[in-house]
């Protein structure tokens, strides 16, 4: 037979565009159409229905960038059309090659009862089924007018993504407003080609199964008359039946999927329009799940829940309906789907915290799948997270995104670094919205890792970002693949189905150890600087504010302000949404999260105050406590209490010898030279130098950074190709004031310029560093570089409840792939018997290489910090402006000095009036086990809560004293929640003795008298 594939391939395509799609509605009649352009930000439904209208039709323009119109849609069914199946297309204005990231409308009845989201793939409302004729149709939409920023031509710098400056010049062109005959039969038949076709293109050539499909097409095309498609279409349909009938084969991949749309809490858009989308897309999804018996709906994000049901209710009633009824699930079981490199210990606690709370409260459901398959990397420190949540598995797809190595697994058991591990799952079909077309449902089971030993994956299917949802035409496609030979099986189920099945059928699949690194979107660590400044001091003051106010709630009758910090809480969980926190969103987002983060410490830093007062004692006294928030006692103050201030003196400072300043106090001595660069830093005790030799540490570089894409997100290696050092000096100063020792250094660069001080405390052994940018270059990146005499093959960099090791040789394609990484409050590097850190204050990015020097064959490993950026897309002014950074270099310090000596510059000590010394209510008796939180019960019932973990990566034995008397100890899950697998150790003598693990947390529960 001559081969006529692609004769019949392309009379497929030309047939299904111009002839068969175009009769699904073949009859319509135009609506009338009046609009009221709401003024400023959108307003409620019933305001929203009732404003004034005026006319406008298809053709019109509509819609300021980031505006709201109101449409009014009204109609009669013609009496002909009696017995059919009648729905109204609304089309306003949308691009169908992008599902999301362009205008959508809610459609709502006239008493404000919502029926469905308009998306560009999703335009219909179904008027009747049938319908008798002469029905009058009333319709409302609310439309919002958000601007495309990521268009076909991506990554351009816009003004849109702000609406102080994206102008008022309408966006959109109203197109379809009609009344039409939907004919199911023509659509059906869409269907029965479309998943044909799709299949057919996937198979091989040499295979039966792709020519019985090849020529029940071109029967079925032969049985439509392109003249009367409407009435022919059954005919056609039947001309497929037997090729539709034909069963998977019994070794097919089986594929779950899940209803799903992936909504950024912010991106492209603010979080007021987050709210509505979420509106949009629960309203089409509820619709639907009434719709189609089958169809499963999994939505993550308590935050997203909490948006309509305060916003929405009459759409949160419908959604707590679905979910009663099983269909609707709540997945994940955090508050949003977070940045997993940068969040601290305590803050990604609290996201499983807050977000199990949230589903167990509402609906009763307790979640034990984490969903994140959008987030940037997963730190190795999350699966004890995850378990001491009391969840078990995890999903994630963007590991997929990678651009150098593949992952070798689909499915494994994930290992972080206290040794938890995880049941984890990488869908192989490589998308978080999977429409159902065959090449993604044959790419899923091609691209399985797995085969042999399993053949289950998960599909996460739908529109996400403001296309909404699952469409009926995937639920069509996925039925039609139940059971399809040549295809992998498709049927719905819940996240837990899936999970319960995929592990029963791999039950020890392999193990990956440490962080799940993404070898992509690395310039995330960086991007946004005030964002993460916001993030991390917002963290620590939640630990000031929980530790103080229950310090004074057990000692006196301080209240407890619960609701305050449970809502401050969940307003800084929100801000570490995967698109917030990596500074990856629209001017706008970040804009309002630099007042927010404002109004947020003001808060917080009441709250502290309030509490410190009340345990001051006596606040007009003439004496000063200090208050040492910190897990470590400083300066002869205990951890977790407030002691007298003691007076103290700064270190010597003197000119060196061919220019600039040399610093000592009597533990460390520092050269700085007529550059303003530390070309020494010599621990006295253990005569020993951590400058490498000829190098000059606290040098400021800047690269050239325009990546090949995704500007705000990555950094490509290709950018260290040019530096540029900046050495120029403008200023070299001593600065001597008020007990402050230290050196003043300003450089002018381009644009911008930077001022830094140096000192040395009294009695430290570390150099404080603290800097100051004001920012103004364009499409840069700043880093300080400390090149330091150590030889290390892997070092240290703190991450959730301890720390991570990574080589600092590129000796394969996974370790070179490395060369920008994240750190929380230290870096660490040591070879046997001394060792270097450099903290921060709020910084997150780095790099370390290393080179063999050739006078002397030593080492020169060099760490790098990232300061700042300026990426002009999605926002075109990315970090302009001043910044304040604190670093400090401790040289001799080991992995515990860097934790403590993190945590100090963290949390600085704060001084109050006062005459009464204050106890800590929890003591430890090993430095290596360090507090993380000291609060009150979130239950209100009085509980004291300690969570603590051990530092250091190794066994250790701590006393835990107790300031208070306490009536009884449970061992707790991070809800709080007793746990029934643990021995609950003795509560003797107000102490109590525990062993850990190393990087074991422990949540301790303690009643009191």
């Amino acid at each position: 037979m001559h081969d006529d594939r692609s004769l019949v391939e392309a009379r497929l395509k030309r047939v299904l565009d111009e002839r068969i799609r175009p009769a699904v509605y073949p009859e319509s009649v135009p609506l009338d159409v009046a609009v009221w352009n709401a003024p400023g930000e959108p307003v409620p439904v019933a305001e929203g229905l009732a404003g004034p209208t005026g006319p406008i039709a298809a053709g019109d323009r509509w819609g300021a960038p980031w505006s709201t119109c109101w449409f009014r849609v009204s109609g009669t069914v013609p009496a002909h059309w009696a017995g059919r199946t009648v729905e109204a297309i609304l089309d306003l204005g949308f691009d169908e090659n992008m599902p999301g990231f362009q205008c959508e409308g809610l459609v709502y009845r006239p008493d404000g009862t919502p029926v469905k989201g308009l998306n560009p793939r999703n335009q219909w409302v179904r008027v009747g089924a049938p319908v008798e004729g002469g029905e009058e149709v009333l319709l409302h939409i609310e439309a919002a007018s958000n601007p495309v920023i990521l268009d076909y031509h991506p990554f351009l710098p816009t003004p849109l993504g702000d609406k102080t400056t994206a102008g008022s010049g309408l966006q959109y062109t109203l197109a379809r407003m009609d009344l039409a005959v939907f004919d199911e039969h023509v659509w059906n038949l869409v269907q029965d080609l479309e998943v044909l076709g799709e299949l057919m293109a996937e198979l091989p050539v040499e295979g039966a199964r792709r020519w019985d499909i090849l020529r029940a097409i071109g029967r079925a095309l032969d049985a439509v008359d392109l003249q009367d498609v409407n009435g022919t279409a059954a005919a056609a349909r039947a001309e497929l039946t037997e090729v539709l009938a034909t069963p998977a084969q019994p070794s097919a991949h089986r594929i779950s999927a899940v209803g799903h749309a992936h909504i950024d809490s912010a991106w492209l858009w603010p979080l007021r329009e987050t709210v509505r989308k979420v509106a949009r897309t629960t309203s089409n999804m509820t619709a639907l799940l009434e719709d189609e018996p089958d169809f499963v709906f999994a939505m993550s994000q308590a935050q997203q829940f909490a948006w309509i049901k305060e916003h929405r209710p009459e759409v949160y009633a419908k959604v707590k309906k679905a979910v009663a009824e099983g269909r609707f699930v709540p997945s994940g079981g955090m508050w949003v789907e977070s940045d997993t490199n940068m969040p601290g210990s305590e803050a990604m606690a609290r996201q499983f915290v807050h977000g199990k709370r949230f589903f167990l409260d509402e609906f009763g459901i307790e979640n034990d799948e984490a969903w994140l398959p959008d987030t940037f990397g997963f730190a190795a420190g999350l699966p004890q997270i995850i378990k001491a949540a009391g969840s078990k598995w995890l999903l994630t797809q963007k590991i997929s995104w990678s651009q150098t190595n593949k992952f070798p697994h689909h499915t494994f058991r994930w290992e972080g670094i206290d040794g938890t591990r995880i049941f984890t799952h990488f869908p192989p079909v490589d998308t978080y919205n999977c429409s159902m077309k065959g090449s993604e449902i044959a790419h899923a089971a091609n691209n399985f890792k797995d085969k042999g030993v399993a053949r289950h994956s998960l599909a996460p299917t739908g529109w996400g970002d403001g296309g909404g949802g699952t469409t009926r035409e995937m639920i069509a496609k996925a039925a039609r693949m139940r059971s399809l030979e040549g295809s992998a099986t498709v049927g719905w189920e819940t996240p837990t189905e899936f999970f319960t099945k995929a592990e029963a059928e791999y039950p020890e699949p392999p193990v990956w150890v440490g962080e799940l690194y993404l070898e992509l979107h690395r310039a995330t660590l960086t991007s946004q600087a005030k964002t993460k400044q916001g993030n991390r001091r917002s963290e620590h003051l939640l630990r000031e504010a929980e530790l103080w106010a229950a310090t004074a709630a057990v000692r006196g009758d301080f209240a407890y302000p619960y609701e305050q910090l449970d809502r401050i809480w969940k307003t800084v969980l929100l801000h570490q949404f995967h698109d917030i926190l990596p500074g990856s969103s629209i001017a706008w987002v970040h804009r309002e999260a630099e007042k927010t983060y404002a109004a947020v410490a003001e808060e917080l830093g009441g709250i502290v105050d309030a509490a410190q007062r009340a345990l001051a004692g006596d606040t007009s006294a003439e004496g000063t406590l200090r208050f040492n928030s910190a897990p470590h006692a400083r300066d002869g103050v205990p951890a977790g209490g407030a002691g007298a201030v003691v007076p103290g003196s700064g270190g010597q400072l003197a000119a060196r010898e061919g220019g600039g300043f040399v610093l000592g106090n009597g533990l460390l001595q520092v050269e700085i030279d007529a550059r303003g660069l530390v070309v020494s830093a010599y621990d006295i005790g253990a005569e020993r130098e951590a400058v490498a030799p000829g190098e000059a540490a606290n040098l400021l570089q800047i690269h050239p950074d325009f990546p090949n894409m995704w500007d705000a997100w990555d950094v490509d290696e290709f950018y260290r190709n040019t530096v540029t050092d900046l050495t120029a000096l403008d200023e070299l100063t001593e600065v001597r004031d008020e007990g402050t020792v230290g050196v003043r250094i300003v450089r002018g660069f381009g644009a911008s310029k930077v001022t830094q001080l140096l000192t040395l405390a009294p009695g430290a052994k570390r150099l404080d560093i603290d800097t100051e940018v004001d920012w103004h270059e364009t499409e840069k990146f700043l880093k300080a570089s400390f090149p330091l005499d150590v030889h290390a093959e892997r070092y240290a960099s703190e991450t959730q409840f301890g720390h991570f090791y990574r080589a600092t040789h590129t000796n394969t394609s996974w370790e070179a792939a490395k060369f920008e990484a994240c750190n929380h409050r230290f870096v660490h590097l040591e070879e046997p018997g001394w060792g270097v850190a450099l903290v921060n204050d709020s910084t997150y990015g780095h790099d370390v290489t290393r080179t063999v020097r050739p006078s002397d064959a030593g080492t020169t490993t060099t760490l790098r910090v990232s300061l700042l950026r300026a990426p002009r897309f999605p926002d075109p002014e990315t970090d302009q402006g001043v910044h304040r950074f604190r670093h400090a270099l401790a040289p001799g310090a080991g992995i515990g000095d860097a934790v403590r000596e993190g945590f100090r510059i963290n949390l600085p000590e704060r001084r109050v009036s006062g005459d009464r010394e204050v106890e800590p209510l929890v003591t430890l008796d090993n430095d290596t086990v360090v507090v993380s939180a000291v609060k009150l019960a979130d239950d209100a019932s009085g509980d004291l809560v300690v969570r603590l973990y051990e530092s250091t990566g190794g066994r250790a034995k701590v006393r835990v004293g107790l300031g208070f008397e306490a009536a009884g100890l449970t061992v707790t899950d991070l809800l709080e929640r007793p746990l029934d697998d643990v021995t609950v150790p003795e509560l003797t003598e107000g102490a109590v003795n525990l062993t850990l693990r190393p990087f074991e947390l422990v949540t301790l529960r303690l009643a009191r008298r």
